[in-house]
């Protein structure tokens, strides 16, 4: 794993979208959460913000984790560049002319999936340790509620996975881009709307491939709606683990087949 990786990183390291990408990811998250703070992004009526100002422990993590699962999106978009270009400019073949096997190119984005799902969940648990620490004061209750962060892990290895079956299912980078912003913003909506109504309030729409992740992280508001209603109804938070696990599993085998059954 640690040879593919470093053949990885040699791709990558003077690759300016990489850098470029990445720097937004950084920048955007703690600068997002700061301007929320701090008033200057805000939407409402009547001095109503229906962005959750409070980031003392534990509420930051709900904040840092729902804000979190959009940035993402840059990390997702990531994943299909570099895969596109690949095959865009053959190096996928030239990977196997200099004695790497198919599974060892397709490993090798795998791994690399896994690796920024982990640095991006790390950031996210430093960001919002520090975000929570200078509104809570101490950090006495900094694990209270971490299991945000392990479930942004879920979303994020989710949405890179599926980044990454698009990208090699689609081969160019800019089809597929487009392809995946439409499914995450329109198609995917779309499909929760008629399945949830269809289903009899059996939310089947919840767990569609990325979904069942997003549910994982709801919008702030939804939560503090459930809070103030004392809806004491738990969703089903275990259920929705289970489907991202499986989705992530579904992309691996469909990725997997194709690239061994496809010609290069």
């Amino acid at each position: 794993m640690s040879s593919l990786l470093t053949i990885e990183w040699l791709k990558l390291k003077r690759y300016k979208t990489f850098w470029i990408l990445i720097s937004f990811f950084v920048v955007m998250l703690p600068l997002w959460n700061y301007c929320i703070i701090k008033g200057m992004i805000n939407m409402g009526s009547k001095g109503v913000n229906i962005f959750n100002p409070s980031y003392s422990f534990p509420a930051v993590w709900s904040n840092v984790g729902f804000w979190g699962s959009l940035f993402i999106i840059l990390l997702s978009i990531l994943v299909i560049i570099i895969t596109s270009n690949e095959f865009t400019f053959r190096t996928h073949r030239q990977n196997v002319i200099d004695g790497w096997s198919r599974l060892q190119f397709f490993h090798a984005k795998v791994y690399l999936v896994v690796l920024l799902s982990l640095i991006a969940t790390l950031y996210l648990f430093i960001v919002g340790a520090i975000f929570g620490y200078v509104n809570s004061g101490s950090f006495s209750s900094l694990f209270e509620g971490t299991e945000k962060v392990f479930y942004f892990f879920l979303l994020s290895i989710n949405y890179l996975g599926f980044a990454l079956f698009a990208a090699l299912l689609i081969k160019r980078s800019g089809l597929s881009i487009g392809m995946f912003l439409l499914y995450v913003f329109v198609i995917k909506n779309i499909l929760k709307g008629i399945l949830n109504y269809a289903g009899d309030h059996l939310n089947v729409g919840n767990y569609l491939p990325m979904q069942s992740s997003s549910e994982l992280l709801p919008f702030p508001l939804f939560e503090m709606a459930r809070a103030l209603l004392k809806q004491t109804e738990a969703p089903p938070i275990t259920a929705y683990v289970i489907a991202s696990i499986a989705w992530v599993i579904v992309y691996y085998i469909v990725c997997r087949m194709m690239l061994l059954k496809r010609d290069w």
